[in-house]
């Protein structure tokens, strides 16, 4: 058994989410960036200390070990069979994404995404002089939906070139079905559009929901998608810069390949590369015990919030382990429920306004933490709020 009720003081860790000065005040919470404040399994600290050890840090590339255990890890864990050669190791889906940008489309073309929805992929569209398109998404006071009506005429209208999928889908929680996998990819392949699926969230997903990688929707898929895979989230190692792209189609990876080539983006450092495999490797347990205790702090929050703050909504995540939280009873206004967030409750999250359309009024939690740091959390949420009635 883990223990995931150990807190492990993350102050002076040169951590972005404990030691940025909105966290300098001690009553304040962290809970905005998709950061664990679990310890990782030891098998990965063991891979790290062994290649500290050995004391020299030249150049580094994967090893045949390495892509064999990302090649085992998605088919044990996701029914997903990829090849070698597929795989294209990159410092971040992030990087990943912007490279695609540029191998992919144009100046000037047109992306679309679904908002609300990662704010990184505005930042990717728009830092390389292309124009993001909006398909919001549905909402129904309960769960989330695609206007696949909608998410059609804006390819048609807009001539949209690409379209970036985040499955689970950061931060309203929704784990894409296969049918409506289905009908996004058969849109976009009947009007020739590159799909770039972030499956970063892969691994996280709760009761009858099961992940489904945009490959196995349908064959024919490969011919124009690449899918984004990483083992920072799952195992909390985003400090150590290690993704793998799968790209199938041999031309798709070139056009990938060059263009990293010629942003001089380099593969994962050594500690990532070893980190990763031992993850891909030794982890399974670690995952199966920390998806249990997630859902148990997701189900901690619900009843808190239904017994004790029963105005304020918890959008049921089917994965991720963020939970999108709808405050709009409170009547604040975007810099209003911010300033109340931080100044008030003592809470850093992530603003709802910050994801894009649909966002505003609500709060993303990261609720992967000690249960008894999220308890902390919500009391003094609870505290702020019947105060200012």
């Amino acid at each position: 058994m883990y223990n995931f009720d150990k807190v492990i003081n993350r102050k002076q860790t040169n951590s972005i989410k404990y030691d940025r000065e909105k966290a300098q005040d001690s009553r304040i919470i962290p809970m905005w960036v998709a950061d664990m404040d679990f310890e990782t399994l030891p098998e990965v600290k063991e891979a790290l200390l062994k290649r500290a050890e050995h004391g020299i840090f030249g150049y580094a590339a994967p090893t045949e070990n390495y892509y064999q255990a990302v090649i085992n890890w998605m088919k044990d864990r996701h029914h997903f069979d990829i090849q070698k050669e597929w795989i294209v190791p990159t410092p971040g889906i992030v990087t990943a994404l912007k490279l695609a940008v540029r191998a992919y489309t144009h100046p000037s073309d047109k992306i679309m995404i679904m908002k609300p929805v990662y704010y990184p992929f505005d930042a990717s569209i728009n830092l390389n002089g292309r124009t993001v398109v909006e398909c919001p998404l549905l909402f129904d006071g309960e769960q989330y939906t695609c206007d696949f009506e909608l998410f059609e005429k804006q390819i048609i209208d807009n001539h949209v070139k690409m379209f970036i999928l985040c499955n689970p889908h950061n931060p309203i929680g929704r784990v894409w079905t296969r049918d409506e996998l289905y009908q996004m990819g058969k849109i976009c392949q009947k009007h020739h559009v590159y799909v770039i699926s972030d499956e970063i969230h892969m691994d996280f997903t709760y009761k009858n929901h099961n992940h489904v990688a945009f490959y196995n929707v349908d064959e024919s898929f490969k011919d124009f998608t690449i899918i984004c895979t990483a083992p920072s989230k799952t195992f909390n190692l985003a400090a150590l810069q290690t993704s793998n792209i799968v790209i199938a189609n041999k031309e798709m990876r070139k056009m990938f390949v060059d263009e990293k080539n010629a942003s001089g983006v380099n593969d994962p450092n050594i500690f990532g590369l070893d980190a990763c495999e031992a993850a891909y490797t030794y982890g399974a347990k670690w995952v199966d015990e920390l998806l249990v205790y997630l859902q148990g702090n997701i189900d901690y929050m619900k009843d808190f919030f239904a017994e004790h703050l029963p105005d304020i909504k918890v959008i049921d995540p089917q994965g991720l382990y963020l939970v999108w939280v709808d405050m709009r009873s409170l009547g604040m206004n975007n810099e209003e429920l911010e300033e109340f967030m931080l100044k008030k409750a003592y809470l850093w999250l992530d603003e709802g306004y910050i994801f894009g359309t649909g966002g505003a009024g609500f709060e993303r939690f990261n609720v992967a933490c000690p249960r008894s740091i999220l308890k902390q959390a919500l009391e003094q949420l609870e505290k702020a709020i019947k105060e200012r009635v």
